[in-house]
């Protein structure tokens, strides 16, 4: 067989995509000497009709990653970063539409963000400066998501974040479970409940013609309603909680019809201090990182289809 010939049947090319993967791009907005940052890392897979170029290697119909790379820079000077979402819808249509043989563009994003720094009164003492409107911290917490996929006619949407840490030193328990000859582990009536959310949530808008959310707003609000649900939670197991995160979310933001979690159950385990002729009245715990359980959900509005992935490993 040459290098140029089809390989006969029955070997024949599967799924296929190829694209940028984690281009950086940082966007600063001059609003005269207010400045505001846009932090991202932008993902492009595109596929459609590639099989010439594996089974033959003709680069006829292959837009070069690195233009896709380029593509993304140009965009940030173009159309500016309005949200991670919209920034997303830009590249795919253009991908999509631009190039022929492309049917479908799939773009990944993470946002990391950053919050002003508060600047003393006296600042212009020192600076020569009225205020300070230029200076950022990175903020620690969960960093955002969204993937946008679209193949020329309708859009899916799937937002979320990831390395959000959330605790409640109380109000929950775990008791009542199925024991048998290996199990040792106590019932718990008052114990600390921690998870580090891994979350998605899917749109209903798909198309062009719907009013497209607002999606800053949306992202502020889901997360809001899931820290809520968290809090307000008197929780029986780390499942109860996770469906009332979801069902919370469901129940008030109507662009939303479905929502998957995968929560780790960071245990805390209550120290013996018995030896040490002390007791611990569920003050001083062992913080393990692992093993550690782990739950994982979909909710899902009523006639919705599931859609988003069991495994949130890669989206």
């Amino acid at each position: 067989m040459t290098a140029t010939s089809r390989p006969g049947r029955p070997v024949l090319l599967g799924q296929n995509q190829y694209g940028k993967a984690e281009n950086r791009v940082v966007k600063i907005t001059r609003d005269g000497d207010t400045h505001h940052i846009k932090d991202l890392n932008v993902s492009v897979a595109l596929s459609g009709d590639m099989e010439d170029v594996h089974y033959s290697g003709s680069n006829a119909n292959v837009l070069p990653t690195d233009t896709t790379k380029n593509t993304v820079y140009a965009f940030a000077k173009e159309h500016g970063i309005e949200s991670a979402e919209q920034f997303g819808i830009h590249l795919a249509r253009h991908f999509v539409t631009s190039q022929e043989p492309i049917h479908r563009a799939r773009i990944r994003i993470e946002e990391y963000a950053w919050e002003r720094i508060a600047t003393s009164d006296a600042n212009s003492k020192f600076i020569g400066a009225d205020e300070v409107r230029h200076s950022f911290v990175r903020q620690g917490q969960e960093t955002r998501l969204t993937q946008i996929t679209y193949d020329g006619k309708s859009w899916e949407v799937v937002s979320g974040l990831k390395d959000l840490v959330v605790m409640n030193s109380t109000n929950s328990e775990f008791w009542g479970y199925v024991k048998d000859k290996y199990t040792t582990l106590r019932e718990a009536y008052d114990r600390i409940l921690a998870t580090e959310v891994s979350g998605r949530w899917r749109f209903n808008w798909t198309d062009d013609e719907q009013k497209a959310p607002n999606w800053d707003k949306s992202y502020e609000q889901v997360k809001k309603h899931m820290l809520h649900a968290f809090a307000e939670t008197y929780s029986l197991s780390l499942q109860q909680t996770l469906y009332q995160m979801g069902a919370r979310i469901i129940n008030n933001r109507a662009e939303i019809d479905e929502v998957r979690f995968s929560l780790p159950n960071k245990h805390h385990f209550l120290v013996d201090l018995e030896p040490f002729g002390l007791k611990n009245d569920n003050e001083v715990y062992f913080a393990a990182d692992r093993p550690y359980g782990l739950i994982e959900a979909t909710v899902l509005r009523d006639g919705a289809e599931a859609r988003i992935p069991v495994d949130l490993t890669n989206l």
